[in-house]
This record gives C-alpha cells, structure tokens and sequence, in this order.
C-alpha cells in the first residue's frame, strides 16, 4: 500500500478511542458512587433507630419520657388525621413566605444596585429586620395584623426575605468588570446589562439564598406560631408540639418533631436539586470533575 493511500484513509481510531475514555452516565463506577452516597445515610438512620429501640427496651424507660420508635410510628398512623391538617397549615404558611421572599428578595436587590443611594437608604433597615430576634416582633405583628394567619406569613416572610435579599444583592454586584466594560463598548443600556449578565452571573448567589431562606421560612412558621399561641383547628405544627406535651402524649410530640424534620430535609434536597439543574452544566460550583 502506498504512503499517498494510507494517508488519504479516514483516521478512525482517535474519535472511538475519545469515545470510549468519555465517561457516561451508566459507567459502573458512578452507579456504585451514587448507590454508596445513598446507602450510608440510610444505614446510619437504621442503625441509630436500632439503638434507640435498644435503649428504651434495655433501660425499660417510660413511654412518657422516652417513646420507642414503634410507638412514635404508631402515633403518627393513629394520629395522622390530626397531624395532617396541621403540617398543610404549615406548609402553606411556609412556602407561601417563601415565594413572596423570593419577589421581593429578588426585586430589592435589583433595586439596590441601579444606586448607591438607594442602597445607602434601604439595605440599612433590612439588616435591622434581620438581627432582631423575630419573637421579639411578633407580637406587635401580632396586634397589626387583620389574623393571626397573615401574622404568622409575614413574621416567616420576615426571616426567610433577607437571605435572599442580600445573597441576591452580592451577586449582582459581583459581576466581573471587564464584562461590564465590554457591555458599555457595544452599547448595550441598563436593563440589557441587568437582564444578558447581571442576573446570570447572580444566579449561583441567588440560590444559594433560596437554599437557606426554604429551610428559615419553615423554622419562622413554627417559631411565629409558638409566640402567637394560636390554637384550634386551624393551627400548624407548632400547636400540635405544644398541645402534645401539655397532654404528656410524648408519641405525638415525637412524630410530629420528625414531620417538621423531614419537611425540613425535603425542602432543602428540593432547593438543591433547582440549584444543580439550573448550574451543572456552565457554573464551577456544580460542573463535575474528572480529578
């Protein structure tokens, strides 16, 4: 065969060789990864509800101090037409609060940095309705608001709004200059920037926001409705925890504190789930490695 025909032939080996070295998605290894991350957290959780069955029955510890976990799982069947209504009630309070943070989260930081002097008036008094303690203002919330409802939205409105708004904030102002210049150079107006690369680049910020304001605004509802004392039909978990020790019915208590936990869990999973959607593809943080 000639030089001038072997090198006229399609070079093949390189692109099946790039082909095979390229790892994907069903390679053995990543599967075992994957199946390793979830079987350590749920062979620790059986292994510590082991233990604790082991304590109260080695112990014989009372039901009414220490429940076994066949009573908590019990409890939460039997009670479950109690204790549903009132996680809803929870969980309405909770991602209601969230969306409306997420607005006006997202809007004040947009609006904070068209100015400095908006941001020199503003950003001052959310830092304030930040570091006060939101049980110190509930109750005046309390006696301004029309129900005790709308008291309970705003006082988790009011812890969950400014992580977003500040972590938003940071964001938009953490876009790299050069950029910007470059924006400027081809012509491009305020809300152009704002919209092609201010908010892109703020978007790993904002979620990271989003992650903690899920989990405040579930801890604000229940908080919120401790200091309100609401009761009756209409009230949350956080009554059902109270009702509960009060009544000394420790199984309740229990599974409600474990309805509260895994909405907790689920609500910080969900919100990293967005994040790595929206980001695993282009940003550093979530682009997965080889080394």
């Amino acid at each position: 065969m000639s030089t001038l025909e072997t090198a006229s032939k399609p070079v093949s080996t390189p692109a099946a060789a790039v082909q095979e070295e390229t790892p994907s998605s069903t390679d053995p290894n990543r599967l075992g990864e994957r199946l390793i991350r979830i079987l350590i957290p749920v062979a620790m959780l059986g292994a510590l509800i082991l233990l604790w069955a082991w304590y109260v029955t080695a112990y014989d510890v009372p039901h009414y101090i220490l429940p076994s976990p066949s009573r908590v799982a019990k409890a939460m069947i039997e009670d479950w037409h109690i204790l549903g209504p009132a996680l809803l009630v929870t969980l309405k309070i909770t991602f209601t609060a969230l969306a409306l943070a997420l607005i006006g989260g997202v809007a004040l930081a947009v609006l904070l940095i068209q100015s400095k002097w908006i941001e020199l008036a503003l950003y001052p008094y959310a830092v304030i309705l930040q570091v006060t303690p939101i049980v110190a203002i509930a109750p005046l919330i309390l006696i301004y608001a029309p129900t005790t409802q709308s008291a309970l939205l705003i006082c988790a409105w009011l812890v969950a709004f400014f992580p977003i708004l500040s972590n938003t904030a940071q964001g938009l102002k953490s876009v790299d200059h050069n950029l910007l210049n470059l924006f400027e150079l081809y012509g491009a107006n305020r809300w152009q920037s704002l919209y092609l690369l201010r908010l892109p680049a703020a978007l790993p910020y904002f979620l990271t926001g989003l992650r903690i304001g899920g989990g405040l605004a579930l801890i604000a509802a229940v908080v919120a409705e401790f200091a309100a004392g609401s009761a009756g039909a209409g009230s949350g978990l956080a009554f059902r925890l109270l009702e509960s020790q009060f009544r000394l019915n420790i199984p309740r208590l229990f599974a409600a504190l474990i309805l509260l936990s895994v909405t907790g869990v689920l609500i910080f999973f969900a919100t990293s789930l967005i994040s790595h959607l929206l980001l695993h593809k282009w940003h550093e943080s979530a682009v997965k490695r080889e080394n």
